[in-house]
């Protein structure tokens, strides 16, 4: 008797844990998607009858169709909450790039005990709900927060930062700048310090050594940073909702509004089904560029 594979079996819980909890749900909202909003319990049609047998399926096959999603091009609202998820995402994780490259680049090149003490405090924040930090930033960021109240006591004026774009981006920033820091930082600190020695004795300054040498090495670290932060960021709501103000447009926000408020949930369930397509192309990269990492053993 032919024992069982023991690799098979092995991937076989993963496998079964995906297909519950993704694929699962991904074709009941497909489905939703390719319905009609109906004023019924729940509110879309059609719905398949199984009393029915092969006629009912062929009646809920007959019903589903892609009128929602030509709505969703013709309607400006879905267009402009795409777009701006969007910009958020992309200028945010540039900011993301510019703050975070320097920070993981300055820890990798401390001591070891300092490195260790600057590594856990940027872990620190996960050890905090991720509501209770936004409402951290609420509380700095209100008209009688803590900003505006520093600002008054040096005699500067008070900003209004609150339910503007300003505070979405710093929101963002201030909750995925570890997601960009940590990956930076695992590349950096493993870079050789010979090759910068060599590139000195070779008559490079040493600006023009990080440029030639630890930047282009870095690249990896730069592109899955970019990508972990920039592929949560477009379907963002919590930040947009709390720190943006009724105003916000965004992915995030649009599909909750679907759901909840207008009760659209074909609406919603093509908002996501266009927003997962469109993060499928930087999740690619991402396991590609996670596989090259461990194939190159950086």
């Amino acid at each position: 008797m032919k024992r069982p594979n023991r690799t098979a079996l092995t991937a076989l819980a993963p496998a079964l844990w995906l297909g519950l909890f993704f694929l699962f749900p991904f074709l009941l909202v497909a489905k939703l998607s390719l319905s009609e909003t109906a004023l019924a319990m729940p509110p879309y049609a059609p719905r398949l009858d199984w009393s029915a047998g092969l006629t009912g399926l062929k009646a809920f096959l007959a019903g589903l169709d892609f009128e929602t999603y030509a709505r969703l091009t013709a309607d400006r609202l879905y267009v402009v909450a795409y777009l701006s998820s969007l910009k958020f995402a992309g200028v945010a994780t540039l900011i993301l790039l510019l703050l975070g490259y320097p920070l993981a680049y300055a820890m990798s090149r401390c001591s070891p005990m300092l490195r260790q003490a600057l590594l856990m405090a940027v872990i620190l924040p996960f050890w905090t709900s991720f509501l209770i930090r936004v409402y951290a930033l609420i509380g700095i960021l209100k008209p009688e927060g803590l900003l505006n109240t520093f600002l008054r006591a040096i005699g500067v004026p008070a900003v209004s930062i609150l339910n503007t774009e300003t505070a979405i981006y710093i929101g963002l920033v201030y909750a995925y700048l570890p997601f960009m820091v940590l990956p930076l930082y695992a590349v950096l600190e493993r870079q050789q310090d010979d090759l910068l020695e060599a590139a000195a004795d070779l008559g490079c300054a040493p600006l023009e050594a990080f440029w030639r040498v630890t930047f282009p090495m870095s690249l990896p670290g730069v592109a899955a940073g970019s990508l972990l932060c920039f592929i949560p960021m477009v379907g963002e709501f919590v930040i947009p909702d709390l720190l943006g103000g009724s105003s916000t447009l965004m992915l995030g926000k649009t599909i909750w509004t679907e759901f909840f408020a207008n009760r659209d949930w074909p609406a919603a369930s093509a908002v996501a089904i266009v927003l997962l397509f469109t993060l499928v192309i930087p999740i690619v990269l991402y396991q590609r560029q996670q596989a090259r990492l461990m194939e190159s053993g950086q």
